[in-house]
């Protein structure tokens, strides 16, 4: 009975132990994330595809970038849709720079980070989970509740703000007359969206796509 309670003792013990370095090394990678630079022309490339934004735009789509790979740092190995198409197009020009973009991933991930095309999620009543995912880790990173968000994350919002023209635009009011395509309803906001996540809570918020 007490080698069982010993047992019982270590496994918990290193349990523990695990949800400590998984908490250790995600904020390491945050940090990683925060202070990385990201190639220069990038920026020119987003202000080729969508001549109507000026640099500072630009360096906003830089910017949901940065957070889109705060949400996969957060996620863990599961899979995690990207909400922006303009965003989408700077993750797209920064996979061009291979071994740039490799050793970014190995540093702040520990894994390849492989591409998923933003049109993987253009149905606005089927949200798959990633999508679902996505929505739940941004709600918890700018601290609202996914299923009572008063305004949209930076990442739902971006390409309705810096009107992209083939932009994915989402609306809160999922009723209102003349609403952008995608419901925000669809995707985690409504009545029967779970609870939000942490850094902590994998299960509920799942990831990006790995190896």
């Amino acid at each position: 009975m007490e080698n069982i309670i010993y047992i019982g003792v270590g496994i918990l013990g290193l349990y523990f132990l695990y949800r400590s370095y998984r908490k250790y090394v995600t904020n390491e990678r945050e940090e990683l994330i925060d202070n990385f630079r990201f190639p220069a022309t990038i920026e020119k490339k987003i202000i080729e595809k969508y001549p109507h934004l000026n640099e500072k735009q630009a360096q906003l789509v830089i910017d949901g970038l940065r957070e889109y790979f705060h949400l996969c740092n957060i996620a863990g190995r599961k899979m995690v849709s990207m909400p922006s198409q303009v965003v989408d197009v700077a993750w797209h020009e920064f996979i061009l720079f291979t071994l740039k973009y490799k050793n970014f991933c190995q540093d702040a991930f520990g894994r390849f980070l492989h591409h998923t095309p933003a049109e993987a999620m253009r149905s606005p009543t089927q949200a798959q989970d990633g999508i679902k995912r996505a929505w739940k880790i941004s709600c918890f990173r700018e601290n609202m509740s996914p299923d009572s968000a008063p305004v949209l994350p930076v990442l739902f919002a971006i390409d309705a703000d810096l009107n992209i023209p083939d932009g994915f635009k989402y609306s809160l009011d999922c009723n209102k007359p003349g609403s952008h395509k995608y419901c925000a309803g669809d995707i985690g906001c409504g009545s029967g969206c779970g609870s939000g996540c942490s850094s902590s809570d994998s299960s509920g918020c799942g990831g990006c796509g790995g190896d």
